[in-house]
């Protein structure tokens, strides 16, 4: 913010690397304040105030909710080099002349700060504001803001842990029992940066007599809490969609991907504003209402580096065994079809002679007949296993067609 008055022709404050598109704890944040003034003037005292905050506000009925927390507060008074001062202390600018004032401090060490946010009802939020203090006249002030963005890596071990969960729905129809919609679903890890892959690994079981749709999304939900109040906001980013499972029937998903957006990290460690990411797992229920797993998510901005992977895929593997997902391992494999080679190769037609027209008024001999060339068929081709299941009685039956 530049203020320009009829004494000031220039009051801002300018950042050493205007470039530079966040800071972190531990950052020195360092500028100028630059002033040109029209007409001579007197400066008492410049003072630099370091502001880091995070304020909810909005309106709930005839309510009027607000909360402040504060996370940073650095305040200096800063001079002018080879500038003489008055008796009083106070420093004359003359018009034609640039003048800049140093400043620079650093951001608490880490777990102190929290990241910059922007929403609806609430933001965090740091700058930078600088004072002008002039004797007789009111003090001016200049703001200029800057991101602070806190290092979340998804490389730690809570975020490489899998999550899962089960979720069921019994249904009725006109106080009728109709069987149940069930879902199974897991992921390898809870952390996720922005362009990574999501893998879903799920089972869903339709024993309902409608027809029902699994789907998948990255949901963000925005929690604002002001005088005892909360305010969530919710949102859905990204969609997936599965295939329909009709009555008495079951899907898999086997590393199915949903890409993460672009997105801002999860914000951590503030007490009245929170943003949380999920990955919802849902079943479309013709009416009736949705079947509904959700998975927590963490969106940092560490991408993740693959070193955890394998311990990480050992031990969901381990985990598994107590997991919905074993029930597939247990199920019996089709044994294999027999070998062709004892199929016999002679595929030639045995009569050379196939009727095309036969009158069945006349005798057996006669007719339209052709004469069908001596071929060797080809042997037949390699196999592929089509797997599908069906539940009938409630136990899944396995049936392999060749």
């Amino acid at each position: 913010m530049v203020i320009i008055t009829k004494k000031l022709k220039t009051f801002e404050v300018v950042f050493h690397d205007p470039t530079k598109a966040f800071y972190s704890s531990g950052d020195k944040v360092a500028g100028n304040i630059v002033v040109e003034v029209s007409e001579v003037t007197k400066v008492s005292a410049m003072r630099v105030f370091g502001i880091g905050c995070a304020k909810v506000e909005y309106a709930k009925g005839k309510h009027r909710c607000r909360e402040d927390i504060e996370y940073l507060k650095y305040e200096d008074t800063v001079y002018l080099d080879h500038q003489p001062r008055d008796s009083n202390g106070s420093v004359t600018l003359r018009p034609g002349n640039r003048y800049e004032y140093m400043f620079g401090f650093e951001l608490p060490h880490p777990g102190q700060l929290v990241s910059s946010y922007k929403g609806k009802f609430g933001c965090v939020q740091y700058y930078v504001r600088a004072v002008m203090e002039r004797p007789s006249q009111p003090a001016l002030q200049c703001e200029k803001h800057f991101e602070v963005e806190e290092p979340l890596d998804v490389n730690t071990p809570d975020l490489l842990a899998p999550a899962a969960g089960t979720k069921e729905k019994k249904l009725t129809c006109m106080f009728i029992p109709d069987g149940h919609v069930s879902i199974s679903a897991k992921i390898d890890r809870k952390g996720f940066c922005e362009g990574e892959d999501i893998c879903i690994n799920a089972k869903f079981e339709n024993t309902c007599s409608r027809i029902v749709v699994p789907k998948a999304a990255i949901m963000v939900k925005h929690t604002y809490q002001a005088n005892g109040r909360t305010k969530v906001l919710g949102q859905k980013l990204s969609v997936v969609r599965g295939n329909h499972i009709i009555s008495g029937m079951c899907d898999m998903w086997q590393s199915k991907t949903i890409r993460v957006p672009r997105l801002k990290p999860s914000l951590l460690g503030c007490d009245i504003i929170h943003v949380d990411y999920a990955l919802r797992i849902y079943v479309h229920i013709p009416g009736s209402d949705k079947v509904v797993l959700e998975l927590p998510l963490v969106i940092g901005n560490i991408p993740f580096n693959g070193f955890g992977s394998r311990t990480n895929s050992m031990s969901s593997q381990a985990e598994s065994l107590n997991t919905p997902f074993s029930s597939f391992g247990s199920l019996c494999l089709p044994s294999q079809p027999p070998s062709y080679s004892n199929i016999s190769r002679d595929c030639r037609i045995d009569s050379a002679l196939t009727p095309l027209l036969v009158n069945y008024d006349a005798d057996e001999d006669e007719g339209l007949f052709m004469r069908a060339p001596e071929l060797w068929y080809p042997p037949p081709p390699a196999y592929t296993e089509v797997r599908r299941w069906r539940i009938e009685d409630r136990h899944l039956t396995n049936i392999v067609s060749y």
